[in-house]
């Protein structure tokens, strides 16, 4: 008797339609009218890959694929809405079951290597504040874009680093992978 659930060639199905149409995008959003390393875009072109890519472009998938999903100061679920590190923490533990701090602070402080801007690549967080402290964190997903979930009444959503708010804002990134 097979021990596969039924649903198995179901959500296998689903996920594929759910992840065909975000690797378009991805491939829509690929092109930029800028040339990377232009300041307006934030890239400064090729990084040090994650150990394990694989988990690092299923992180970002999976990221892309929350952008729309209300804000919700508090919130860690597609279905209750996300705040930035709801967002951050959910995605890892969703995809990799890996357990993340809950704050942006302490994912500031999680081991890893600290990050200077060139050398980010998928799946790394990227982290915001002034004046030394860290007060947001999104996941960056490629060509100086990110993922996150940035304000009440907002959305989740996609945003270059190079965007003069995140570009005077940025305090460092982290790699987890």
């Amino acid at each position: 008797m097979n021990s596969t659930p039924a649903s198995s060639p179901v959500r296998t199905c689903l996920r594929l339609a759910f992840a065909l149409p975000l690797l378009a995008l991805l491939a829509a959003c690929g092109h930029s009218p800028s040339r990377p390393g232009s300041p307006s875009t934030g890239y400064r072109g090729p990084a040090i890959a994650p150990s394990d890519p694989a988990a690092a472009n299923a992180v970002a998938i999976r990221a892309l694929s929350l952008v729309g999903t209300p804000y919700r100061y508090g919130g860690n679920t597609p279905e209750s809405g996300f705040d930035c590190s709801g967002l951050v923490t959910y995605v890892y533990r969703d995809v990799l079951d890996l357990r993340l701090p809950r704050t942006s602070r302490e994912l500031a402080q999680v081991q890893g290597p600290k990050l200077a801007q060139e050398r980010l690549t998928t799946g790394d967080l990227v982290f915001f504040g002034n004046r030394g402290q860290v007060f947001h964190v999104g996941i960056y997903v490629g060509e100086g874009r990110f993922v996150h979930a940035p304000s009440a009444g907002g959305t989740v959503r996609l945003d270059m680093l190079g965007g003069s708010y995140w570009r005077n804002h940025y305090t460092g990134a982290k790699r987890v992978l």
